[in-house]
């Protein structure tokens, strides 16, 4: 029997001489994805086992800041008691802006009319929300607090197409870091329900049959090969691509200005890979989450960023991952942020970063920086100008985050490429249906095979349109929708 198996080359059934575990579904991945997948599965009554690469479940979502982006329907019971209607049209028309040029208006569709309920569903799994709203301008909430505003939803253009509302629902946790706990409640419930889980247990590759069927997986447990049996079918949740070198130079280069992975270090594209290896059409690889260390402290958000050439270029009220992709765009890879005395922080997250330049007068600050004579002065002049007037008549920044930057001394900070600390992770994958089920170059379904989550392109879709609570949302959700689509299988082998 040939034993070298890679993610790209599937095993054929003939291949397979005995199988080691039989189950109806064989999930890859047990992070967000997977342990809902599981859990609706196995609820629908298939045998369920999950297959994780790590020493114990969680995946990337447990680095995460727990929130999970949700609303419509009138608003969840939170958004309304904090006195937020939230009409499901309203939540469709932000979503599909968020997805930019390739939103899919089916998946934001369904997503956008059970939002609310799916609030609902992830509680009754055990996960923890306390209810209560936080107000103001964070990346994640290092208090217990439930409700925020986690994306452009203040800001233009959004604010001027859909009515905003805060839509991040973050598991009642104290300090960043919540997605530790959003996962340890859905792995729990999975187990408890009598879902087998593997850990140390790479997935290696598909196994298929002579018409291309996915029948079940080659895994490499504690470094043993074992065939799978999946009567029903294989649910990829193995996560994004951001831990490969070689892919992300071939895909999506423009993340490589992001030192950080936001990854729990096993995305290494390897489910995406798999569907490849069976026939499985991608979309969107060109497409990345990317942010920079810029607030809190909120107050930074009032100053304004300018280019090598002192243009300002993005209203800076955007939500932190729309602000990063304007940066990373800009000529030479020069960028400031422009500070006064009064407005003055070190952002949080990275507290050391270069202050290029300071002065007591903006003159000084252009000179400092080697920008064109007077180019600096007229940008800040003109703003200085009309923020007192509340207005932002070029980039729109709305009028709560505007003033004028006449309080010395001024001071200027790098976000010139090497001078920050970028996150990235990727957003593009497999093509599937609402369901899960993996698509091929002609649109048609691969049989028994599904996917979810990072592996698969799904909500998120456009790096400038992210709000944090997206990835926790779509994986959580879609994963639900492909292990009930899995155990609803007729198809079995």
């Amino acid at each position: 029997m040939n034993k070298t198996y890679t993610p790209a080359r599937p095993c054929r059934i003939e291949d397979v001489t005995h199988w080691d575990i039989e189950t109806d579904v064989a999930i890859v991945g047990f992070g967000a994805a997977g342990s809902c997948a599981a859990i609706e599965a196995r609820m629908a009554g298939a045998e369920v086992d999950v297959f994780e690469v790590a020493d114990a479940p969680g995946g990337s979502a447990s680095l995460s800041g727990g929130e999970v982006y949700v609303g419509g329907s009138g608003g969840t019971d939170v958004q309304r008691e904090a006195g937020f209607e939230d009409a499901t049209e309203d939540f469709k028309t932000y979503l599909m802006m968020a997805g930019g040029p390739a939103a899919d208006a089916e998946r934001v569709g369904l997503y956008a009319e059970n939002g609310a309920a799916h609030f609902t569903w992830l509680r009754e799994q055990g996960v923890p929300f306390k209810g209560t709203y936080l107000p103001g301008k964070w990346i994640e909430p290092t208090t217990d607090d439930t409700l925020l505003w986690s994306g452009n939803e203040k800001a233009w253009p959004y604010v001027e197409n859909a009515r905003p509302a805060p839509r991040g629902h973050t598991v009642q946790f104290t300090g960043w870091g919540g997605g530790k706990r959003l996962m340890k409640k859905l792995c729990q419930r999975a187990i408890e329900l009598g879902v087998r889980d593997h850990y140390n247990s790479r997935a290696v590759t598909l196994i298929v049959d002579a018409d291309g069927a996915a029948r079940g997986l080659v895994v490499r447990i504690d470094g043993v090969l074992r065939f799978v049996r999946a009567r029903k079918g294989v649910i990829l949740c193995a996560g994004g691509f951001i831990c490969n070198e070689d892919m992300v130079k071939r895909f999506v280069p423009a993340a490589q200005a992001c030192e950080l992975q936001v990854s729990a270090g096993n995305d290494d594209g390897s489910g995406i890979r798999m569907g490849v290896g069976v026939g499985a059409a991608t979309l969107n690889m060109q497409e990345f989450f990317a942010t920079l260390p810029f607030f809190p402290p909120e107050s930074l958000v009032k100053g304004i960023f300018i280019n090598e050439r002192a243009q300002r270029f993005v209203n800076e009220d955007s939500y932190h991952g729309r602000v990063a992709h304007y940066v990373l765009r800009q000529p030479n890879g020069r960028v400031w942020l422009l500070v006064d005395e009064e407005i003055f922080g070190r952002p949080v997250i990275q507290p050391d970063i270069q202050i290029a330049a300071v002065g007591e007068t903006w003159g000084e600050i252009e000179q400092e920086l080697g920008l064109p004579e007077g180019a600096l002065v007229h940008t800040v002049d003109e703003f200085n100008r009309h923020a007192a007037q509340g207005q932002d008549p070029y980039l729109y920044k709305a009028a709560e985050w505007l003033r004028p930057l006449t309080k010395p001394p001024f001071a200027a900070i790098s976000y010139c490429q090497g001078d920050f600390q970028g996150h990235a992770f990727t957003l593009g994958g497999l093509a599937t249906r609402p369901n899960g089920e993996v698509l091929d170059a002609d649109g048609n379904p691969i049989a028994g095979l599904y996917a979810a989550g990072r592996t698969a392109c799904g909500l998120p879709r456009w790096g400038e349109g992210y709000s944090s609570g997206l990835s926790l949302g779509d994986s959580t959700f879609f994963g639900r929708q492909a292990g009930l689509a899995a155990a609803r299988n007729h198809n079995t082998a």
